[in-house]
């Protein structure tokens, strides 16, 4: 391993205390119903349904209005108006269709054709360039509603809802308003139930003339070119409406019929013409948009764009991550067996057994300080010195320490500087070339140190990363954060020992060689998280960092929720402050700092920042498909998650040698745990982008910590 040059120790930072913004909370809640209005909106645009029937339902019958095809309100009731003889009116539903929609205006332009487009107010704002296309080869265009919703089966809200916004898609895409309304589903009078009467006549009450249809080509279903001439060619001398398609499906057979059936009028003698016209509206059925319609339609428009735009990009990320976190999960499974037996032949052959310095930093821990360095006492390691720095206790956390009177523990008393500081007066103050570092909350099993230090016996080796158990998880939290202990941080631990770029050495346990530590640059006060922190400058350094499962450490986890905010908000920023301090990493000249640049820094990237940062639009897709008819799926992917995590849980737990019963409250951490942790890293990226200044967190100790016998 080439000598790495010593870093430079980073100045000491005071973080001072600060009343945290709100902003971030409000754009999340804003950016989170934008979201949610873009679901609703690309709901009611991208369900647009094809042509046929609509779904099939108990039909009662009616007596239709008779007269005409075009239905309108004459004194207080429903009569049918006739095209004039000899006159008839091809229409097409379901477009614009940037395919088919311009093939069948180039026959009409052909054959000299006028025709009525009934058009889908989702897809006119979709390409308002067609809709003009359409115009402007003077054609005439009437409204289909908004999504293609069939009006006879939705409640009134809808159905005015449906009206309102194909009118403003109309307005938005080509600048006009019609009268012209032709219902989805729709074919002749005749074939009227008592709910579709009732659509049309609450249409007719608001203005519509709803244009049905006498002849109906069927060519929704595919029948063949014959038979859509057939169905769709004149009878008598009577003037028809011709139902035909320009979208919702493959409309070849319609193109290759077109000619045909125009040809079979005119050898009837009929004369094409516009519903409008062919009905004797004088003036036409459209008129210009007034101003405010047609700017409010071109922000539905922008808003529709915009939506398609926002969901599928969120869509795509979460597929990514989802993708990614797959990876990720077989990898540490399947990688997790080798690592096992990497980690057995570091240990393997005769004891390697150093002298050892254990540093154990304290500020405000007399709960717990005397359990701690009573355990490592009682450590079988033979050559062993503990040096307890009070950072400023006002707890009587030295005096605890001094009046135990223990043979090889010496008490260091300092100002409070904070728990770096206290580490670089331990490192200062420690005797030998082997540091051990753990938190004063934390209780070592009696092998610990002996197996933590193996791994350096190998010279390239500067750090190990030891097994921190939750001690006190009898109550919920406390049974979550020993999962996620397990099943997260030491089986991550573990895929990162064979990757070789740990980024953290946890508080709790680890220990260092000096020579790394010095030329990391030492301990320091840059960052709230100071593992990480000198982790990856001892990578930088040129060093290995390992994992040794088999080194426990007993520490306490908090224990409220508060506590256990204030604490991951710390990690998170400190990890966030550690990102950005070796960013540069990738510029190393190879080994573990460029192992760190390459893989590590971007690993903590991904799922530790960028994957909280999209969890609440993961939930709010989730929620939303559960609510809006997609409940099967939706738990249907949530129960397969559910088994692959607890699955996963379940080997990370056997490897650890853990009892499986606390598995039973995984399912609930999905619930609340994991929403917790993603708005910490919300409100830590927010600070962090801010340039906040956070107090160090003194957490709550109440001593529990049990460690199996």
């Amino acid at each position: 391993m080439a000598a790495a040059p010593a870093r430079r120790r980073g100045a000491h930072v005071e973080y001072v205390a600060r009343r945290p913004a709100l902003a971030h909370w409000v754009l999340l809640v804003a950016v989170l119903s934008a979201l949610l209005l873009a679901l609703g909106l690309q709901t009611l645009s991208s369900g647009v349904g094809g042509a046929g029937t609509a779904e099939p339902r108990e039909r009662v019958a009616v007596a239709a209005p008779t007269g005409g095809p075009v239905l309108v309100q004459d004194g207080g009731r429903l009569v049918g108006v006739p095209m004039q003889d000899r006159t008839v009116a091809l229409t097409f539903d379901d477009g614009p269709d940037a395919r088919w929609t311009p093939q069948v205006l180039e026959v009409l332009a052909r054959e000299d054709v006028p025709a009525t487009f009934f058009v889908v107010g989702a897809r006119a704002v979709e390409d308002p360039a067609l809709v003009r296309e359409v115009l402007a080869d003077g054609h005439e265009v009437g409204e289909h509603t908004w999504s293609h919703a069939d009006l006879s089966a939705v409640p009134a809200w809808r159905r005015n809802l449906e009206l309102s916004l194909g009118q403003l898609g109309l307005a938005g895409s080509a600048g006009l308003s019609t009268s012209l309304l032709r219902p989805p589903y729709s074919s002749s009078p005749g074939t009227l139930d008592a709910a579709e009467l009732a659509a049309a006549t609450s249409a007719t009450d608001a203005g519509y003339l709803v244009v049905l249809a006498d002849r109906d080509t069927k060519d929704w279903s595919s029948p063949g070119v014959e038979q859509i001439v057939a169905n769709g060619g004149p009878t008598g001398t009577e003037g028809h409406i011709v139902l035909l398609h320009d979208g919702g499906g493959d409309r070849s057979e319609t193109i290759a019929a077109l000619p045909a059936l125009i040809e079979s009028y005119r050898a009837a003698g009929y004369r094409f013409t516009t519903v409008s016209e062919g009905i004797g509206l004088t003036g036409g059925a459209s008129r210009p948009a007034e101003a405010v319609p047609a700017f409010q339609g071109q922000v539905l428009g922008f808003a529709v764009r915009a939506s398609s735009w926002l969901v599928t990009a969120v869509s795509w990320a979460v597929l990514g991550f989802g993708l990614l976190s797959l990876l990720r999960t077989v990898l540490v499974v399947a990688l997790a067996p080798h690592h096992v037996r990497v980690s057995a032949r570091r240990v393997s052959g005769e004891p390697w057994l150093p002298p050892v310095s254990v540093l154990v930093p304290a500020y405000n821990e007399a709960v717990g300080i005397e359990r701690a360095v009573r355990s490592l006492v009682a450590s079988d390691y033979p050559d062993l010195e503990v040096v307890v720095i009070d950072d400023g206790s006002t707890d009587g956390t030295a005096d605890v320490v001094e009046r135990l009177g223990l043979p090889g523990v010496r008490l260091v008393r300092q100002a409070n500087g904070g728990k770096a500081a206290a580490l670089r007066t331990g490192t200062r103050a420690a005797s030998h070339d082997v540091l051990v570092m753990l938190d004063g909350d934390t209780v070592f099993e009696p092998d610990t140190i002996r197996m933590l230090v193996q791994p350096l016996r190998d010279p390239g080796v500067g750090a190990v990363s030891g097994n921190t158990k939750v001690g006190n998880r009898r109550g919920l939290l406390g049974r979550w954060q020993h999962l996620e202990y397990v099943s997260g941080f030491n089986l991550d631990r573990r895929l990162q020992d064979l990757w070789g770029c740990i980024t953290t050495v946890p508080g709790a346990a680890g220990a260092f060689r000096r020579q790394a530590v010095e030329a990391a640059g030492g301990l320091s006060s840059e960052t709230l998280a100071e593992d990480t922190d000198i982790t990856m400058g001892v990578l930088r350094a040129g060093y290995r960092v390992v994992h040794e499962e088999r080194a426990r450490a007993w520490t306490e986890a908090p224990s409220s929720v508060n506590d256990l905010w204030r604490q991951r908000y710390r990690w998170s920023y400190g990890t966030m402050q550690c990102l950005w301090k070796h960013r540069h990493a990738v510029l190393d000249r190879g080994g573990s700092g460029r192992r760190l640049g390459l893989i590590g820094i971007p690993y903590m990237l991904l799922f530790q920042v960028l994957l909280p940062l999209l969890a609440p639009a993961i939930d709010l897709f989730a929620l939303y498909g559960l609510f809006t008819g997609n409940a099967q799926s939706v738990l249907t992917i949530w129960l397969a998650f559910a088994v692959l995590q607890t699955a996963v849980t379940a080997y990370a737990l056997h490897l650890d040698g853990e009892s499986l019963r606390p598995l039973w409250s995984l399912p609930l951490q999905q619930v609340f745990y994991r929403q917790l942790i993603y708005l910490v890293v919300i409100q830590s990226i927010a600070s962090a982008v801010a340039g906040a200044r956070l107090p160090w967190h003194k957490l709550h100790r109440s001593g529990d910590v049990v460690v199996p016998a």
